[in-house]
């Protein structure tokens, strides 16, 4: 199993896909987190997830991210994913929301400081760790070990093993091994 992707991106979905399969195999994990933007990455693990036993929450980002009253995954994507027997959660962004709010108006967040740090590992490290957050607040997973899968931009290129917390716990959570995550971002 390799452990870096030369470059970010959604080239590397397929391939960090198998890695968190094997991962789950590996560690015996059985719930899994992924981002999901567009539904593309979430629909592929929901495939690759079928009749596995895997519990498969899908985050995706908060009604009007993009513009007021909108969301960026179709319904009828969403419908797909949930047809496989995932989960599709849609809430507020952890490490995002209110600290983008607070930095509009005097240019600094708490928020903002745990995100940037964690970004240092790459975007998706930053993601993992605040999806597992929203998935926890939303009691969608159980306090077991889970594995996370994010990307930079668009699909999946890092994949970690994380013991979740909620947000209000955000400093007990554990990242306890990167699995794969790009070389350079």
């Amino acid at each position: 199993m390799q452990s870096t992707f030369e470059k970010p991106g959604y080239k590397n979905t397929e391939e960090a896909l198998e890695i968190m399969l094997e991962s789950c195999r590996k560690y015996g994990i059985n719930q899994v987190v992924v981002a999901s933007t567009g539904g593309g990455t979430g629909l592929a693990a929901a495939k690759l997830l079928q009749d596995s036993g895997i519990r498969l929450v899908v985050v995706t980002h908060n009604y009007g991210f993009k513009e007021p009253g909108t969301h960026e995954m179709p319904q009828e994507t969403r419908a797909e994913i949930e047809s496989f027997g995932a989960r599709v959660h849609t809430a507020t962004m952890a490490l995002r929301n209110i600290g983008t709010a607070i930095r509009s108006r005097q240019e600094y967040s708490q928020q903002d400081l745990v995100a940037n740090t964690l970004r240092i590992f790459g975007q998706g490290m930053n993601v993992c760790v605040e999806i597992v957050m929203m998935a926890a607040d939303g009691g969608l997973i159980t306090p077991d070990d889970v594995i996370a899968v994010a990307g930079t931009a668009r699909g999946a290129d890092t994949v970690a093993l994380i013991a979740p917390q909620s947000s209000n716990k955000l400093f007990d959570l554990k990242v306890k091994e990167i699995l794969v995550k790009p070389f350079s971002w």
